[in-house]
């Protein structure tokens, strides 16, 4: 976080800046029009700030934004943006020169503010920007947007699986589901290759938005040109412009993320049918499991392990996180020569790592009584909790 900005390595040619942390040799790249990206967002989120404001528009040709990121205000800020009232603004120092014990002050009020919203922390570099967008992958859960329950079959298991799945894959699954409906032959899989020629955008756009449908996108023979034309299509139906076609050509991944996401948010083309609402609301758990699960789920991640927990009774179930939790919390605990990392193919591997999670939890005086290393790979909430 209070890594020095170098300039441009190589002039011009290069598509690369760099951000140097002066206490690690790690080197950490970030792409021209990612960073363009990230500038455009800023200055249209921000352009109204009190403080900021002096500071922007931000110039994406330059390394302005590494520059102001320094202080830490403008980090705090972008949490402020992404959940809301995060962060009292009265505790950010914002004098326009800061002391190190300032700026440090800042620092620390981002990060522990950014654990309590979720972002991954560990090793933080110039890349953690990009976690702004979950403001647009908050809506990614049954609780706030119950119609993705029309995702799957009206059946608990498909529904408390989609519940455990990262907010790429129900991107992902939202988008698929569209675009099969539109009669696109292929499946989505990711956010590079799968869409870089522009044609899923262009079927998913027409399904989601045919008031702007334009037949000249599908008809065009440019990869380009087609990408131009999404874009267009996109910002008639309410989409902010922050992406060039090159970056959907070049299948930028986190840039795509970005956009499919911000799609999904101004209009995700679901059902409004109460009978399927109300099935999702049934299957959303009380509010003392709810709010537990998120407790340890943040602590989880906030760990610095190498897996990343979206939904704890689901991603548990290996046994493999469990495992990578106590060898954090009781550092050569675990044997690892009798772990199964996943994907898991058979269940009594995950059976195993489950009791070695049990035993060294025994081990540790830790509350175990009734818990069995089956409860947890059948996803017992109240015993896992």
């Amino acid at each position: 976080m209070q890594g020095q900005a170098t300039g441009k390595l190589g002039g011009p040619k290069n598509s690369s800046s760099f951000l140097k942390a002066s206490t690690t040799t790690l080197l950490h790249t970030i792409s021209e029009s990612e960073k363009a990206s990230y500038v455009t967002h800023i200055n249209i989120y921000l352009a109204d700030d009190p403080f900021l404001k002096q500071f922007l528009p931000l110039d994406p040709a330059t390394n302005d934004l590494f520059h102001l990121a320094k202080d830490g205000v403008l980090l705090c800020k972008l949490i402020n943006v992404a959940v809301p009232g995060t962060i009292d603004e009265r505790a950010i120092n914002t004098k326009r020169v800061l002391n190190p014990w300032e700026r440090n002050e800042n620092h620390t009020l981002c990060l522990n503010s950014a654990k309590a919203i979720g972002c991954t922390v560990v090793n933080i570099g110039t890349q953690d920007l990009v976690e702004g967008r979950i403001q647009l992958l908050a809506d990614l859960n049954l609780k706030k947007t119950p119609q993705l329950v029309e995702l799957v079959e009206d059946s608990n298991a498909d529904v408390e699986e989609l519940m455990g799945l990262a907010p790429e894959k129900v991107l992902l699954k939202w988008m698929n589901f569209h675009l099969n409906k539109a009669g696109y032959e292929k499946t989505v899989a990711n956010f590079s290759s799968d869409v870089k020629d522009g044609k899923a955008y262009a079927y998913l756009l027409n399904v989601l938005a045919p008031e702007f449908c334009n037949p000249l996108t599908l008809d065009t023979k440019d990869p380009v040109e087609r990408a131009k034309l999404v874009l267009d299509h996109a910002e008639r139906m309410g989409c902010k412009r922050y992406l060039s076609p090159k970056d959907i050509t070049e299948g930028s991944t986190n840039l795509n993320l970005a956009f499919v996401a911000q799609i999904f948010h101004e209009r995700n083309g679901l059902s409004t049918d109460s009978k399927k609402i109300s099935f999702a609301e049934r299957m959303t758990d009380d509010v003392q499991i709810s709010r537990e699960e998120r407790c340890f789920r943040l602590w989880i991640n906030s760990l610095g392990i190498e897996s990343y927990v979206n939904n704890v009774f689901e991603d548990v179930r290996t046994g493999w996180i469990l495992l990578e939790v106590l060898d954090k919390v009781a550092s050569g605990s675990v044997n690892w020569k009798h772990a199964s990392k996943p994907p898991i193919k058979f269940p009594f591997r995950k059976v195993e790592n489950c009791n070695q999670v049990v035993k060294i939890g025994r081990q540790l005086k830790f509350s175990v009584v009734n818990l069995g290393g089956n409860d947890i790979v059948q996803g017992n909430k109240k015993l896992i909790v």
